[in-house]
């Protein structure tokens, strides 16, 4: 009862406005070496950061339906936060022109007199292949007059106007409708997707099952796991998302499942067939999201192509992947489905290329380019981990150990009465 979602559960209001205190690290990747990949040489990366926000969560326009599912939208707002930071946002990092150089790929297959003219506006506004910005102008948008351009160019290749920035839609914005299960009638049900944004399925992919938005919207999930897989719809990547079970623990006292990404979470379809639906693929470990991404050469991964084909790794310097580094996780509670602690973590990718026409690209060989990973993690702490604790594990062991008790000193109870009885008679 007090995991359904309802306003008179013990969950209800952690469900609501989640108390757990959630961080977003971002790390850049800035080109050492930005002259000599114009004339086809290597990259080479330094890792920049962390700079980190404190991101607060809560849940609006909450409404019940008749079917014991619930509708709300979840915003996000995100604060610099200085003291865990490396750095500043004023900081200046030298990073690939991702509007430029996406532009360049999107058009490399339209008649050449449209590249002629990019490449002459280009010039023309002194773009180069990579520039050089502050960590706030490339997370939350700058002006940049190649936007105009390339709409007056080509109408509709990039659906957008005013500033341009990798996190301008994450911050003070929402992550789309949700309607869940509130588990009234069927717990095993509670937190499950019923529909996003009014879809049963997304048409981002090439097959139904890719498509198909499966398990919960990543905060809860069902009471009484078992130690197999957990699945949840991940706006931020597009698709659903299966992890699996790795290992038991604890965490501050709290027995948890742990989950973790499987090595073909973001395999290609050679490696693993039912990923074919995310393709056309490059190397296994990557994952092409340009369809949900204005169809920009873009891809996901894990960070420092982490579980990827070793030529991703290898195709630039400066990387280091590692699992504790690198790997995500999801610490849960059986009983309950709730996350006691976690890290999600994505690396976003640019496909850059040399692409005739445009002299702007150089002789830049074709790689996928780390642009930078993040990490969104939390635990439970402080009172609400108390509450948990009393609730959940302390109590619970409380009554176990009562019903022993009351159980060893019912028997010679038991045995005195059936001796009065065999003397009565």
């Amino acid at each position: 009862q007090n995991v359904r979602i309802n306003p008179s559960s013990i969950s209800f209001q952690m469900w609501k406005d989640i108390p757990v205190p959630f961080y977003l690290s971002v790390h850049f990747f800035e080109v050492l070496n930005p002259k000599q990949v114009l004339q086809g040489a290597k990259p080479v990366l330094s890792q920049r950061g962390p700079y980190v926000y404190r991101e607060y969560r809560y849940k609006t326009n909450i409404t019940f339906h008749d079917n014991d599912t619930v509708s709300y939208l979840e915003y996000r707002n995100l604060f610099f936060q200085p003291d865990l930071s490396s750095g500043s946002e004023d900081e200046y990092v030298v990073v690939p022109n991702i509007l430029m150089l996406g532009a360049a790929v999107m058009m490399e297959k339209l008649p050449n007199v449209l590249k002629i003219l990019l490449s002459g506006a280009l010039a023309g506004l002194k773009q180069e292949a990579f520039m050089n910005r502050t960590v706030g102008e490339i997370m939350w948008g700058y002006e940049d007059p190649l936007i105009d351009t390339i709409n007056m160019l080509v109408p509709g290749l990039i659906p957008f106007k005013g500033k341009f920035g990798l996190f301008v839609d994450f911050n003070n914005s929402n992550s789309g409708l949700f309607t869940v299960n509130t588990g009234m009638k069927n717990i095993s049900q509670v937190h499950m997707v019923d529909s996003w944004n009014g879809l049963k399925k997304v048409n981002y992919w090439r097959s139904s099952q890719c498509n198909m938005i499966n398990g919960t919207a990543g905060e809860m999930w069902p009471p009484f796991m078992s130690p197999t897989s957990l699945q949840f719809y991940s706006p931020d990547a597009c698709r659903s998302m299966t992890l699996v079970y790795e290992q038991s623990g604890k965490f501050e006292g709290v027995p948890t499942y742990r989950f973790v990404a499987p090595k073909t979470l973001f395999a290609n379809g050679t490696d693993y067939p039912p990923n074919e639906g995310f393709c056309p693929c490059l190397q296994s470990g990557i994952q092409n999201v340009s369809t949900c991404r204005l169809n920009a050469p873009m891809f996901i991964s894990h960070p420092h192509f982490y579980n990827a084909d070793p030529a991703l790794v290898n195709a630039v310097e400066g990387l280091h992947p590692s699992k504790e580094q690198h790997g995500l996780f999801l610490d849960v509670h059986p009983m309950t489905g709730i996350p006691m602690n976690c890290s999600i973590k994505l690396q976003l990718n640019l496909y850059i290329k040399q692409v005739s026409g445009i002299i702007q690209t150089g002789k830049i060989k074709p790689v996928v380019l780390p642009l930078l990973w993040f990490a969104e993690s939390g635990s439970i702490e402080g009172s609400v981990l108390k509450q948990f604790y009393n609730n959940l594990v302390l109590l619970p062991s409380v009554l176990d150990y009562v019903q022993y008790i009351f159980l060893a000193l019912s028997v010679p109870l038991i045995i005195s009465a059936a001796v009065l009885m065999a003397m009565s008679k």
